[in-house]
């Protein structure tokens, strides 16, 4: 890798100065209700490898390197923070398994699925860690919040042609 330029360098230190980052607190808030997750958020694809891996995004483990501004470093180190998370009672979200995340809302008769993610396998793979920790509820409603593939693609992951009403 190509060493940093001295500017790059003496801007990245003054980050690292006036910020703390011994603060920890917002990787507590990412992880608060932590139910389970996927080793590495990997999601086999259907055509064969993966269609979604953290795995490549290990090297976040350690400390921002002088070429990188370490505010979004840390903000990478807590975008790759993955499972489902109890966001209050009844609204669940899986995070971490597409560039989206997808949140799931428990109904008396099944859950709304918001935001099916960017492809079926994503999707897929993501309602099934909700079911393996929250039940097996059906489906009842889909809600695109707006038009991204990454919010609505993975749809057919959720619910079928055959099972919409």
């Amino acid at each position: 890798m190509k060493a940093a330029h001295a500017r790059t360098v003496d801007a990245n230190a003054r980050v690292r100065d006036a910020l703390d980052f011994s603060d920890r607190a917002d990787f507590d808030d990412a992880r608060r209700g932590f139910l389970g997750t996927l080793p590495h958020a990997r999601i086999a694809a259907d055509a064969g490898g993966d269609a979604w891996s953290l795995e490549p995004y290990g090297f976040l483990a350690g400390d921002a390197p002088d070429t990188v501004n370490p505010s979004l470093w840390r903000l990478s180190q807590l975008n790759a923070i993955h499972g489902l998370f109890e966001v209050a009672p009844r609204v669940h979200q899986v995070r971490g398994f597409s560039l989206a995340n997808v949140t799931f809302i428990e109904g008396d008769s099944g859950v709304i699925v918001i935001d099916p993610l960017q492809f079926t396998e994503h999707a897929r793979a993501a309602l099934a860690l909700y079911r393996q920790h929250r039940g097996d509820r059906a489906v009842r409603a889909v809600i695109y919040t707006h038009s991204h593939r990454d919010h609505y693609g993975g749809v057919r992951g959720v619910i079928g042609p055959d099972e919409v009403r």
